[in-house]
């Protein structure tokens, strides 16, 4: 009777290169590009140095680019935001580094703090806002890389809670 402990490898697995999967020299899933943005995150002293405030409109940086995509930096002040948009045909993944910032779509309102992500598809509809009293800090990748961003009237995100 075969089971779970039946199982045992003979010799090396290394040896058996047909069996390994190549390593990636980027990013190519959803959970590959979410993972990429953890990671630079995750290393402060890579985006942290470059950060700057100001009062007059949202910073932006690119940070990194690679095949296909692109990872950009953005700061946010009390009160800035986004206005209601999509990335056209971009799919990219939010993540909040520092502070808090709110999310509006159609579907309603919600809060993410740092370390929250938010995945989305090409066409997705949303404003992004810091209504905290502290500044905050998002990293954004985008794939392909961010050619254009339609504004959206304000009903379109129209503010309800969300419930999750």
């Amino acid at each position: 009777m075969n089971s779970d402990n039946d199982l045992q490898i003979a010799g090396d697995i290394l040896e058996v290169p047909h069996l390994l999967q190549p390593p990636r020299e980027h990013p190519v899933t959803v959970a590959e590009f979410a993972g990429l943005a953890r990671t630079i995150a995750a290393d402060r002293a890579q985006w942290e140095h470059l950060v700057r405030y100001d009062a007059t409109t949202r910073w932006y940086h690119r940070l990194r680019t690679g095949p296909g995509y692109e990872v950009w930096l953005l700061s946010w002040v009390p009160g800035q935001g986004s206005g209601s948009h999509d990335h056209g045909r971009s799919s990219g993944v939010l993540t909040v580094l520092e502070g808090t910032l709110t999310e509006r779509t159609g579907r309603g309102t919600r809060a993410l703090a740092a370390g929250a992500q938010r995945v989305f598809a090409p066409g997705y509809v949303h404003e992004v806002v810091n209504d905290a009293l502290e500044p905050a800090v998002s990293l954004h990748v985008y794939y392909p890389g961010l050619t254009e961003m339609p504004m959206h009237t304000a009903q379109s995100c129209a503010a309800r809670p969300v419930t999750a």
